[in-house]
């Protein structure tokens, strides 16, 4: 049941999800259950999900929870079983912890990290990729592998196609002057092949995941300080605290939106709003990079 499903997801489930969510199974739930008629498996025996929590691994577990009931609820849906066993374990496992992504909030601190990637010296492409990623501050993999063929210059937009984004919709980023301008920059270096961010040892691939962790190291920022997915933080909390409309930020942040005909509208809606927010954003890391007084731009939310 559970392989009927995943091949049902393999549309809309990106490799690296599908993967992960193939190892759940195979590692964690079949040695234990995979034989067992659907219908006839109950809630002490969905226990085996202990065995996870045991060794510490708890958010692990809730996930392997949590792919069982999709499966289960696939298999009331066409008929083959009658009850999910997974919603009967609520309290029976240790709740996970939730760990935020380190990142830099405090708008004097932003500007320390501005100026430190200013005066990166390491790889030009590298800094390059620091420079743009507050600017736009798109999920990691999704920037390093920025293709030239998605980003029209003259129209300031990258527009990113469904197949990359982890939610599997296409996304559409506002570029601002300043975004514009580093990547004009570093058109001449790698504008004649596919990535903007290429490997430092091949153009056939994208620069490595661990590159933009591993500059940030470099100048000084720990890995329980500043990250490359931080800059999505970094961005969402100062957004929502100088007074822009959640939807807005949310939408530019490419989060899913779970009512299909509201995410189809916000899509169109928002984007003359999510073109002005880029715009203010980039003025405003601006002032804190040069150590100015800012004065927040903030908004009556809508």
């Amino acid at each position: 049941m559970a392989e009927e499903w995943l091949a049902k997801q393999a549309a809309t489930m990106a490799p690296a999800t599908m993967a992960k969510a193939r190892w759940t199974f195979d590692d964690l739930v079949f040695p234990w259950i995979g034989s067992r008629p659907i219908a006839e498996i109950d809630p002490p025996e969905m226990l085996v999900l202990r065995r996870i929590e045991e060794r510490g691994a708890h958010e692990t577990a809730h996930r392997t929870k949590q792919r069982c009931g999709q499966v289960f609820r696939y298999a009331i849906a066409t008929h083959r079983a009658k009850h999910d066993p997974t919603t009967d374990l609520r309290g029976a496992l240790t709740a996970a912890k939730v760990e935020h992504r380190p990142a830099i909030t405090d708008p004097a601190r932003i500007g320390e990290l501005l100026r430190a990637i200013d005066g990166y010296t390491g790889g030009f492409v590298v800094r390059c990729a620091l420079r743009l990623a507050p600017l736009v501050f798109t999920r990691p993999g999704e920037l390093r592998k920025a293709e030239w063929a998605e980003i029209d210059m003259d129209a300031a937009l990258w527009r990113i196609p469904a197949e990359r984004m982890k939610m599997r919709e296409p996304h559409t980023v506002p570029l601002a002057p300043q975004a514009v301008a580093v990547l004009r920059e570093l058109q001449p270096l790698t504008g004649n092949g596919r990535y903007v961010f290429p490997s430092a040892r091949t153009t056939s691939r994208p620069m490595s995941d661990a590159a933009v962790n591993a500059a940030l190291r470099r100048m000084g920022f720990d890995k329980d300080t500043m990250t490359g997915h931080g800059f999505r933080a970094l961005a969402s909390s100062r957004l929502n605290e100088l007074g822009w409309a959640p939807d807005v930020i949310e939408r530019q942040l490419a989060h899913a939106e779970r009512n299909k005909v509201r995410a189809a509208y916000n899509r169109a809606q928002y984007m003359e709003e999510r073109q002005r927010m880029m715009q203010a954003w980039a003025d405003y890391l601006d002032g804190l990079r040069t150590g100015a007084d800012v004065v927040a731009f903030k908004r009556k939310a809508v």
